[in-house]
């Protein structure tokens, strides 16, 4: 069972949690996600088995989209629901949705955020939400990371309940806690992140994602492929380089190969017709060769060594 499931994470679930269940219920040890998400945080977490799990490092750097609320009036020392109040201010003037739309936009492109205290950057060989626990004082590395799109979702926002949603296109590592404090802090009121969604990532949307019931019952009815993704849909981000069935052979035995005539990005993948053989880089020393990252073995023949 070679491919990517994009499992709907419950919340109260971490994300290791989730890759215990799938392995009880699917009987694979072989088995990663792609992405932490929080426990109270629910969401597409796609779910690696068997020989997908080597595409891993290939797709946790791609975009994700999120929906969040974020409330004015309060802060907390998690920047979320879940932490004890900080700071809290009546919301006597609401603003207007111009002014909010007007700061959301000064968010798009690159910008740097401080990380939550409570959050599992490690510092000196110690997460940061350790240091919090300990009341120890530190500090946190600033990181750069990309808004690609932020845009306000109709949310009717009223003085009792001072919150308004948002959807968030970035990259990997953009903390959305931390970007929920700073839209606040721009519209002159203490914030926190009150509700957040994962409903894309890593190409894989919130329509397609299962949850563990439906995963069961797939197996149970012998279905599994209807709601397994193939390796090759999960990377179909990179670019392709296509082979001879002769050259097949030497890929799957991780040989090194000749550098390809035609330009092309690397890390890229190496296909013989639509069997995904393997992820090629170009050699480091020897401008002449590309050799093998990741090779894959779904498509091995009987009798071949691994």
């Amino acid at each position: 069972m070679d491919g990517i499931i994009p499992l709907l994470k419950p919340k109260k679930y971490t994300s290791h949690d989730c890759v215990a269940v799938m392995r009880g219920i699917t009987g694979i040890k072989k088995i990663g996600h792609t992405g932490t998400l929080d426990p109270n945080v629910e969401g597409v977490l796609p779910i690696c088995l068997g020989e997908a799990t080597k595409t891993i490092p290939y797709l946790q750097e791609l975009t994700k989209v999120y929906v969040a609320d974020v409330t004015l009036g309060i802060s907390t020392t998690t920047e979320d629901a879940d932490g004890e109040v900080v700071e809290q201010v009546d919301v006597k003037s609401l603003p207007t949705i111009e002014e909010i739309e007007r700061v959301l936009a000064s968010f798009e492109g690159e910008i740097t955020q401080i990380p939550p205290l409570y959050s599992a950057i490690r510092v000196k060989g110690k997460r940061l939400y350790e240091y919090a626990r300990e009341n120890i004082e530190v500090e946190r590395p600033k990181r750069k990371v990309t808004i690609f799109s932020i845009k306000r979702i109709k949310k009717e926002m009223t003085k009792a309940n001072p919150s308004f949603r948002i959807i968030i296109n970035c990259s990997k590592g953009t903390y959305i806690r931390t970007l929920a404090v700073d839209i606040g802090k721009k519209l002159g009121f203490p914030a926190h992140m009150s509700h957040l969604e994962r409903i894309e990532t890593d190409s894989f949307t919130i329509d397609e994602a299962v949850t563990f019931e439906e995963v069961e019952q797939a197996i149970a009815e012998n279905r599994i492929e209807d709601i397994l993704f193939s390796v090759e849909r999960a990377l179909q981000h990179m670019p392709k380089w296509f082979v001879s069935e002769a050259v097949k052979q030497r890929v799957l035995l991780g040989q090194k190969l000749p550098r390809p005539e035609e330009a092309i990005e690397a890390p890229f993948l190496v296909m013989y017709e639509n069997e995904l053989l393997a992820i090629y880089k170009y050699h480091e020393v020897n401008e002449d060769e590309i050799k093998p990252v990741r090779v894959f073995n779904m498509y091995k023949n009987e009798g071949e060594t691994e």
